[in-house]
């Protein structure tokens, strides 16, 4: 075992989900697991989008709405680190804050919940199907163009029952969260990648600290797990390297070739907001960063660029 550094207690700052707070604990568990003389604290810590549960996420600020809040915490050291979902974590971040670890990935995929059982292809025509993700819209759309796609907010306990009780005939979630919380009894069916992409970083758990807190960061990196850092450091890079010629929604999913040991493989997708057109690019590489780049680039020269 590593020595142990002279900190002994951590505060980890997460949000109140109950999603969240169970993702903190597993983290804090492997911690303790490594480091068994260290304490750590929870520290819940609201942020915009957990306060705001009526309006869309693109209504109230996009992309950091879950993780402003924790990051202005850690940069005042009222934590220690944060605990964030990395598909909420905005791309490009600031040079006080590291992105310490990146815990081994979950499932990636979503899945669909229907009270009556029913799977993607025998949803009845014009099936009202829950979600407030425009990429999980624009990918639902461009497959069954008559569906109905209604806004879906709240805990993921919440958004369940609203599925059972009927107020849809089905509901897309991560499948990842509901491993997490024992609820995948729920699931109806596994959507497969081939027609829902899931977001760049998604089922991955991001680790962030203070950049000059060097005692937190070795007690962290025990959580780092290098194949799931390459993996979605390329789905990552995809969305930034399509930069600001691209509004539209963006999915993207890469894993470790398994016959081609040290490369990656990696689909990306963009699509129209309406999910009329839609734009999947496919590369294998060794650098996550490369891979990211030369898709995001040709991307851009099928027209992604134009999209929104």
């Amino acid at each position: 075992m590593m020595e142990m550094p002279k900190k002994k207690t951590l505060k980890a700052g997460t949000r109140p989900s109950p999603l969240a707070k169970r993702q903190t604990q597993q983290i804090i568990d492997r911690l303790q697991e490594a480091w068994p003389h260290l304490h750590c604290e929870t520290v819940i810590i609201a942020t915009t989008g957990d306060r705001n549960l009526t309006q869309s996420l693109p209504e109230i600020g996009g992309k950091g709405v879950f993780t402003e809040q924790l990051e202005e915490a850690l940069r005042s050291g009222y934590i220690d680190f944060a605990v964030h979902s990395l598909k909420d974590l905005p791309i490009g971040g600031s040079n006080d804050l590291a992105l310490t670890a990146i815990a081994a990935r979950e499932d990636a995929r979503d899945v669909l919940i229907s009270a009556q059982g029913w799977q993607f292809a025998r949803l009845p025509q014009s099936a009202r199907v829950g979600t407030s993700s425009p990429r999980r819209a624009v990918q639902l759309k461009a497959e069954r163009p008559d569906l109905t796609i209604l806004p879906l907010r709240g805990n993921i306990d919440t958004r369940i029952r609203k599925a059972l009780q009927g107020d849809y005939d089905a509901i897309v979630l991560a499948a990842a969260g509901l491993n997490r919380l024992g609820l995948e009894d729920h699931v109806t069916e596994y959507l497969p990648f081939e027609l829902m992409l899931p977001a760049p970083g998604q089922a991955a758990l991001a680790l962030q600290s203070r950049s000059e807190d060097e005692e937190t960061r070795l007690l962290l990196a025990v959580i780092d797990d290098p194949v799931t850092r390459a993996a979605v450091t390329a789905e990552r890079c995809f969305l930034r390297f399509l930069g600001g010629g691209c509004s539209a929604p963006v999915a993207a999913f890469a894993h470790q070739l398994p016959e081609r040991p040290g490369w990656f493989g990696m689909t990306g997708l963009v699509a129209a907001s309406d999910g009329t057109s839609v734009i999947r690019v496919k590369g294998e590489a060794v650098d996550p960063v490369q891979l990211g780049s030369e898709l995001a680039q040709e991307a851009l020269k099928k027209g992604a660029g134009a999209l929104s």
